[in-house]
């Protein structure tokens, strides 16, 4: 019998999340077995009328990262695809860039893909990702397939077990791939160890990036004593596995120090989005993790375009440009938006070698446009490697980059049902009163960002409005002490008599 639920809200732009555990206070299960099941069968249905094939014919691999609900998730997802006739290869612990290269490794050449995965989100989480050969679906596609699933009713077949036949290491032949681009990048023979005399840590945060020490790392001759939290566990007993978050960023800072390691590295759960720390503990992360893939490309791709998302600084705009000389286009947020504009860039002739986020999402134009998290670690090991041929640090590439002094983000609840409209007149009138008032609004994809080059006042704002949630977001930055204080009182200024915009947090 069909289920009446709407499994419409479970999409999150373009992939699906949910509550797939109880747990946590006032959150309840919607992402459940039934509705993997009938999302199964609709993404299989989807995939073959894509390619106007039989579902007999497609061959879809399904992974999962280390969360708790991942396996039972996995079963339900993977008897709806195998109810349709089409064929699951189940991949086990694997990680989201993996997954897409699963359709492009001549080894495997599925039709398509899915990962179940919630990135870095809780425990109590998890999610669902689709790829095709285009990379991951868009919002639309995600639209499409949940609309197909709501009108599918729950279906079993009793042959899923996973055996031989329908198993995959996907894991070990995608490893495979990072040694060889590793050997090649620092033209290392015979698989010699490349990385001898390196130390490097790494934090996996107990998702699924614990392969990367094992498979990568140690078989390529590098030293990581003092790696950490390597073993899958989907409760996330020692911190939240996400680049983004301070605890996480201090733990990797803390072992890289302690062990006297030349490169820290941490991952988030399913390890497309990564984050570095230098031999003295400084992060690089946010706007430096793009300074420095941007420096190690800039030589092969010189004068060409990096893509980041709006919330990126001055500060980076300057390195790219008069450092490097790059162009920089501040984009809008997402990691799929900076993907798709990487992607018509190219393809319109404008060299653009990457999309990048400040989340730590980073796509290279010559990795299939795919945000790989350990595919940019490679690109810093081999950078490494080849700097300390050289008695050098990779410290180096990024030395010109302006410090950054001091940045907040508030996020001002919108108090009225009509949120979207209301934060639109906002953001109008907030434009408005910016222009009047001589300030500098450079061209902004998103939001109102407003520069700020004065005597009495150096740094940047953005007022943007949420995607999905009752929220305008500010991002603020400022170069010396006192610039923030004096921002915060332009935004009081240009923002007053918005009565239904809470903006308490800057009291």
């Amino acid at each position: 019998m069909k289920i009446n639920n709407t499994l419409l809200t479970l999409q999150n732009g373009s992939d699906i999340r949910g509550v797939a555990i109880e747990g946590v206070e006032n959150e309840h299960v919607n992402l459940t077995e039934a509705a993997c099941n009938r999302i199964g069968q609709a993404f299989a249905q989807w995939i073959s009328e894509q390619k106007e094939s039989k579902p007999s014919t497609i061959r879809i691999g399904i992974g999962h990262d280390s969360r708790i609900s991942g396996l039972i998730l996995e079963e339900a997802f993977a008897k709806g695809i195998e109810s349709t006739g089409a064929h699951v290869i189940r991949c086990g612990l694997a990680t989201t860039p993996a997954m897409f290269m699963s359709i492009i490794f001549p080894q495997t050449k599925f039709d398509a893909a899915v990962m179940l995965t919630a990135s870095h989100l809780p425990y109590n989480r998890n999610g669902i990702k689709f790829f095709n050969k285009d990379g991951g679906l868009e919002k639309k596609d995600i639209t499409a397939i949940l609309t197909i699933a709501e009108e599918k009713e729950i279906r079993q077949v009793t042959s899923i077990a996973p055996t031989g036949n329908n198993c995959f290491d996907i894991i070990e032949l995608y490893s495979q791939y990072l040694k060889n681009t590793i050997c090649k990048g620092v033209k290392a023979q015979d698989y010699e160890h490349p990385l001898a005399g390196l130390k490097i840590v790494v934090d996996a945060g107990n998702g699924d990036a614990g392969f990367f020490v094992n498979n990568i790392l140690n078989p390529l001759g590098a030293d990581t004593t003092g790696s950490q939290f390597l073993d899958p566990d989907g409760n996330f007993p020692n911190h939240i596995p996400n680049p983004e978050n301070k605890q996480a960023m201090d733990s990797i800072s803390r072992a890289t120090i302690q062990n006297k390691a030349d490169l820290g590295l941490i991952f988030d759960t399913d390890v497309d989005r990564m984050s570095a720390v230098l031999h003295d503990g400084t992060e690089v992360n946010r706007d430096s993790i793009i300074a420095m893939i941007s420096a190690i490309l800039a030589p092969e791709y010189p004068g060409s375009t990096i893509i980041t998302d709006s919330v990126t600084s001055d500060r980076l705009t300057y390195f790219l440009e008069k450092i490097l000389g790059m162009q920089h286009l501040r984009y809008m947020r997402g990691y799929k938006n900076v993907i798709n504009k990487c992607k018509e860039l190219n393809k319109n002739g404008i060299i653009s070698p990457l999309a990048m986020e400040t989340s730590g999402h980073g796509a290279l134009k010559d990795n299939y446009y795919l945000d790989d998290g350990a595919f940019l670690a490679v690109k810093l090991l081999i950078a490494l490697a080849k700097a300390a041929k050289k008695g050098k640090k990779i410290d180096s590439l990024i030395a010109d980059l302006p410090p950054l002094y001091e940045a907040h983000e508030y996020r001002f609840k919108i108090n009225t049902e009509d949120f979207k409209d209301y934060g639109k007149q906002v953001l109008t009138e907030f434009k408005k009163r910016a222009e009047t008032a001589g300030y500098k609004l450079p061209k902004s994809y998103e939001g109102v960002r407003i520069s700020f080059k004065s005597k009495n006042i150096r740094g940047w704002l953005l007022l943007r409005l949420s995607l999905h949630d009752p929220v305008m977001p500010l991002n603020i930055e400022g170069e010396r002490k006192g610039d923030c204080a004096a921002i915060v009182a332009v935004v009081k200024d240009l923002l007053t008599g918005f009565d239904k915009l809470d903006m308490t947090v800057l009291s």
